[in-house]
């Protein structure tokens, strides 16, 4: 009955909330998740360099970032599901177009262009945001938790089947068949109607007449925010890189390409309890030192990684370890810019965030070609991953967490 208060005008249930929510974060972050397998069947077949493929993830990932707070704004100001919707369809077409790619420009529009737009309006991280406007206070931290773990549950279930369409179907019509396992969201996304809600109204960190443009401001004075943004940046570097060349670096290493598949689905399987744990602890300790502890567990789970010599244990060993880390920063990252700022621009000022886990997402991607090509192998992108972790564990040591100091009443 607790929870009454906090439904949406549609009146859905807390629990059909959160079920609609992590369907979507685990059908968006799927196809996404099993980039890397398409690299080497597309750069032999049109006789491109890595750098290519890299420039398009890069670009994708950069574009999503970039796309991600105005597509929060625009989701606060109108609400969640017309933006998913649209979404939805962007990230369709770019599989699609990618499928059909014939030229790096085709590759880039495609993989780039459209899918980096299209998961901007269709990924966790909206789905996150809905959760703090439409769930009561004891739901959110538990919530976080689940919709991540969704979108690494994701992970784990589409790179062993994107392996098998491939080799039964080819790469191009396993694309495709990405393109329609997209689809269901736009169903699913009017559970998640965000216009109206009551939570929104009842955060006390909110302020009810603050216009865009100020929240945007009063976020980038507060250094705890700063901090952060600047942390998340490590995030995307490291999983976009492991993301987008894992596969390649283990064929490189002379392994069958089903352990580039399952390493990558450990990995999701690994980050849905990483995940839930995170979001349990984020009620617990600390969220500042949660994410030093992260950013500093991954740092050493990599170094270990590549000191090692690379066989399907290791690099399945690597999997679970590194999985446990993967998104388990987002629990206590977003939970972070609710209690500072509160729900009415969370969707907003939590895509700012992701915005500098994208630029590092786009530097890990295209560095990862480029230093490929000019080396032929990619350690000198591990050990900057490895040096940005332990950068980051320090970045967010100095966080304050608590609401940012606001006067009484603010003039309309």
């Amino acid at each position: 009955m607790s929870a009454t208060p906090a439904r949406p005008a549609r009146g859905y249930a807390p629990e059909i909330i959160v079920a609609a929510g992590c369907l979507v974060a685990l059908i968006s972050f799927g196809p996404r998740a099993s980039a890397g397998l398409f690299q080497i069947p597309m750069t032999l077949q049109f006789n491109w360099g890595r750098d290519i493929f890299g420039l398009a993830l890069a670009i994708q990932n950069l574009l999503w970032g970039l796309g991600a707070p105005f597509a929060g704004a625009i989701a606060d100001r109108f609400g969640t599901t017309r933006v998913l919707c649209v979404g939805a369809v962007l990230y369709a077409a770019g599989l699609v177009v990618m499928a059909y790619a014939t030229t790096p420009l085709q590759l880039h529009l495609g993989a780039g262009v459209l899918i980096g737009f299209g998961l901007s309006a269709c990924s966790f991280n909206l789905v996150l945001a809905a959760f703090g406007k439409l769930l009561p206070d004891q739901w959110r931290p538990m919530a976080f938790g689940a919709g991540t773990a969704a979108g690494s549950f994701g992970q784990f279930l589409f790179p062993p089947i994107g392996n098998i369409l491939i080799d039964t179907l080819g790469w191009q019509q396993a694309l495709v068949v990405f393109a329609v396992t997209l689809l269901p969201i736009l169903p699913i996304s009017i559970m998640l109607a965000t216009r109206k809600t009551g939570a929104a109204a009842a955060a006390p960190a909110s302020l009810p007449n603050q216009t865009i443009r100020q929240a945007l401001g009063e976020a980038l004075r507060h250094r705890s925010y700063v901090l952060l943004v600047l942390g998340f940046f490590t995030c995307g570097f490291q999983l976009a890189f492991i993301t987008v060349h894992m596969p390649a670096y283990l064929k490189d290493a002379g392994l069958p390409a089903w352990v580039g598949g399952w390493t990558l689905a450990v990995i999701g399987l690994a980050n849905a309890v990483g995940s839930l744990s995170s979001g349990w602890l984020s009620t617990r300790m600390p969220k500042r030192h949660l994410l030093a502890w992260i950013y500093l567990g991954r740092a050493i789970a990599i170094a270990a990684f590549i000191l090692l010599p690379p066989s399907p244990l290791t690099a399945i060993t690597f999997g679970v370890v590194i999985g446990l880390f993967w998104l388990s920063t987002v629990p206590p990252t977003s939970s972070l810019v609710m209690l500072m700022f509160g729900t009415k621009y969370m969707a907003m000022l939590y895509g700012f965030a992701f915005f500098s886990h994208q630029v590092g997402g786009f530097l890990g991607v295209w560095l990862g070609g480029i230093f490929y090509e000019a080396t032929g192998n990619y350690q000198l992108v591990w050990w900057l991953s490895v040096a940005l972790g332990v950068a980051s564990a320090l970045i967010n040591l100095p966080i304050v967490e608590r609401p940012v100091d606001r006067p009484a009443a603010q003039p309309a």
